[in-house]
Order: C-alpha cells, then structure tokens, then sequence
C-alpha cells in the first residue's frame, strides 16, 4: 500500500479518537510521504496471524507542528496510544516533554521513539541503531575502527554520532552549516568519544586533513525530495571510500548521485528506515520484528 493510502491525521483527529484503542503513530512535520504505516501495518499483520493479541493494532500518521507538540503527546496519552515514532522537527524536543528516557536517547539529547508508560511516556532512540544494522546490511561491516565524517548535528545526527563513538568508530568528524548548534553537539560529544578523535568544520569548507577513506554520513534534509543541492562535494573530502544518505527520497540524492559518478559504494536511507522501525516495534510489542516483512512493505510504498 502506499504511502497517500493512509490519511494524514491531525491533532483535531484526537478529541474522538475511541479511548483505549490500540493505536500507534509516526508524528511529525510534514509526515504525508511517510512510508511508516505501510511498513508497520504489515508488520502488525503478520504478528497477528501469529498472535492475536494483535489483530487490533493499527498505525496512523499525523501532521504535528511544534507549536502543538507538548498537547499532542498529552492527548495521545489519554486516548491510549501505545507508542509513537517521532520524526523532523520534533526529536531535540521530546526529551524536555517526557516522563522518562532510556540512556541512549539521554545521551543522544533526541529521541524518536515513545512507549507509553502509566504515568507519561518514555523516550528511546533507535536512530543509532537503525544506523548501525542498515549499514551491516548495505555495506557488510560494522561501525568498529572505521573514520566517519557526519554530516549535520540536528536530532538524527544526534543518535547517529552516539552511536558512531560507543561502536568505537576509528575518528568522527562532524560538519555542518551552522557554527552555534555544531559546537552544542561537540561538547555533548565529548565525554563520550575517551580516545576516539572527535572534531567539527564547516560544510561549506571542509579542511584538507580529514580522515581519508571514511564512511560518510548525510544526516542532513539537504537533497530531499524539493531540496536542491547537496549537503558537500565529495571532491573536497580526502578519498571517501562509501557514502550513506539517511533520505530515502528520492531514491538517488544529489550526494549520491555524485557518489556514483565517482565510483563509491554507496545506499540511501530506506534500509535504516526499516531497522529503526523494526526496534521501535520491539519496543512496543516485546516481540522480534519481522524485518524482511517490513523492508518488503517499505519499499513497495515508495515504489508505489
């Protein structure tokens, strides 16, 4: 099914929302292109024909703005919702607005995921771990003793640094456009990275003596779908040896686009998207997520 079969909701949508449905949802702004009802409603199906504990379990989107946020995540608590995916522009936000979170998402200063907990929500990111699986399945070795330039310090760079330096990654180097929010993530960093290098620069200069052979990272909205451009030229960087985009859409991003011309590995981010989702679904469920299912699903909706 795909992604405009599922209508987009808003915070209007919860005042009859039935209290007590087992409900959940990606919130975000803007979510239309979302592939992530498709990709749970299979998964949903599928443990249901196993268990039907589930057979009443739907996933929905809804366009929140961040004006909206802390009433949102009130009302979905009241109405029952049992977990939420959180995308752009809300994941630096959540932990301020959250009963609890898990130490990752601390430690990341964002979260993307919410269970539902008696008294509020707990907060959880699965970024990092989305990161780190999607890249074992598109390039076939873990984040252990490699150099990474990530691009971007919004909320999915967040997870995908704190992830970077707890797998022991051989240096980090962080770039991007804005010198205040970059230096904020540098000195959350710090106490984490022990030996590992860790450093920033500016997008639009990168300097000459940054790891060669490095994994790099978008984690940047620049090559979206209605974005142009791309976030750097890869020329400027010291011989990269694979490029990872964390969008999906479109399919080729400028920054991969590049890639390929200069012969590079290279993947965009739907895998990363299915194996964020998939933790985020064993989050909610206690139950091993059907991976396959969900990546067959998520890549039938954007091909629809």
């Amino acid at each position: 099914m795909s992604a405009s079969a599922y209508p987009v909701r808003t915070l209007v949508d919860l005042e009859p929302w039935p209290a007590g449905a087992p409900s959940l949802a990606v919130i975000g702004q803007p979510v239309t292109h979302s592939l992530s009802p498709a990709m749970h409603n299979a998964a949903l199906a599928a443990l249901a024909a196993r268990d039907p504990r589930f057979a009443a379990w739907r996933y929905h989107k809804f366009e929140i703005a961040p004006a909206e946020l802390p009433r949102a995540l009130r009302r979905f608590h009241e109405r029952g919702f049992l977990g939420i995916n959180v995308t752009v522009p809300h994941k630096e936000a959540l932990l301020g607005l959250v009963e609890s979170a898990d130490p990752f998402a601390l430690a990341a200063g964002a979260a993307n995921t919410l269970v539902r907990t008696p008294g509020g929500w707990r907060a959880f990111n699965t970024d990092g771990s989305g990161l780190a699986a999607a890249l074992r399945a598109d390039f076939g070795g873990p984040l252990a003793g490699t150099p990474v330039i990530l691009l971007g310090a919004g909320g999915a760079a967040r997870g995908a640094a704190v992830r970077c330096l707890r797998d022991g990654v051989a240096a980090l180097a962080i770039g991007n456009r804005g010198a205040d929010r970059l230096r904020t993530l540098l000195a959350d960093l710090a106490p984490l990275a022990g030996g590992i290098p860790l450093r920033g620069f500016a997008l639009d200069a990168p300097p000459a003596d940054l790891p060669r052979g490095a994994l790099v990272i978008n984690a940047t909205t620049v090559g979206l779908k209605g974005s142009a451009g791309a976030p750097v030229d890869l020329t400027q960087l010291p011989a990269p040896a694979r490029v990872y985009d964390m969008i999906y859409n479109p399919a080729e991003t400028p920054l991969l686009h590049q890639a390929a011309a200069l012969g590079l590995p290279r993947a965009n981010g739907l895998s990363m998207l299915v194996h964020q989702g998939a933790h985020a679904l064993t989050l909610w469920t206690g139950l091993e997520a059907p991976v396959e299912i969900m990546d067959r699903a998520a890549r039938a909706a954007f091909a629809a």
